[in-house]
C-alpha cells in the first residue's frame, strides 16, 4: 500500500499487477510472500520494501480489487434513469455477477469479504463494510428521487443486494448459473 499523498513507483504498479492476477488465481487466504514473489518475478524484500508489510501488500490488493468493483459501479451508473429503475439496474447487475469471465474477481471478493468480518482488525478490515455501501449507493442511483429516501427505498435496494449477493455465493458454489438466475428474476419480478 502506498503511503497517503505518495504515487507508486512504477516497479511498485507492476508487481501489485502481477501480484493481483497472482491473487486472482490463489486467492489471499494462505498467502505467502516467497511464492508471490516467486512466480511474479520479484523477492520478498523487494515486496516488503515497497509495501511495507504483508497486510500492507493485501491491503494494496483489496485496493486494486475495489478499484475494480468501482469501475463496475462507474460504468452501471453510467446506465442509470433508464426504465425499470431498480430491478433494471439489478437485471444488470446480476448479468455482470453471473457472467464466468469475473468468477476470479468475484471468488476474490467474497473471500475478503469475510475475512473482513471475522478478522476485523487485520488488512482486510472494513472491506465488506465499503463494499455494501459501494453497492447501496450505486442501488439508489436507480431509484426515484420520492423513493430513494424513504425507509421503503432503504429497504427495498438492501433487499436487492442481499439478493443478489446470496445468489452470488450460491452460483460461486455450484457454478449453476440457470438456477441462480431463475432465482434472481423471481425475486426481481416481485420488485415490479
Amino acid at each position: 500500500m502506498t503511503r497517503p499523498g505518495v504515487s507508486p513507483s512504477p516497479r511498485q504498479q507492476e508487481l501489485l499487477e502481477a501480484a493481483y492476477a497472482y491473487a486472482l488465481r490463489s486467492g489471499l487466504g494462505d498467502l505467502s510472500l516467497r511464492p508471490l514473489a516467486e512466480e511474479i518475478g520479484s523477492s520478498p524484500r523487494v515486496l516488503l520494501y515497497l509495501f511495507g508489510s504483508k497486510d500492507g501488500l493485501i491491503r494494496a490488493l483489496l485496493e486494486r480489487a475495489r478499484a475494480d468493483e468501482l469501475a463496475l459501479i462507474r460504468r452501471m451508473a453510467g446506465t442509470q434513469g433508464e426504465p425499470g429503475g431498480l430491478r433494471s439496474a439489478a437485471q444488470g447487475l446480476w448479468r455482470w455477477l453471473a457472467d464466468d469471465a469475473h468468477r476470479a474477481l468475484l471468488t476474490l471478493w467474497v473471500e475478503s469479504y469475510a475475512r473482513s468480518l471475522v478478522d476485523p482488525e487485520g488488512p482486510w478490515s472494513g472491506f465488506a463494510r465499503s463494499t455494501v455501501e459501494d453497492w447501496l449507493r450505486l442501488l439508489a442511483g436507480s431509484q426515484t428521487a420520492d423513493v430513494r429516501d424513504t425507509e421503503e427505498g432503504i429497504a427495498q435496494r438492501t433487499l436487492v443486494l442481499a439478493v443478489l449477493r446470496g445468489a452470488l455465493l450460491d452460483l460461486l458454489a455450484t457454478g449453476d448459473v440457470t438456477r441462480s438466475t431463475a432465482a434472481v428474476r423471481m425475486q426481481l419480478d416481485r420488485l415490479a
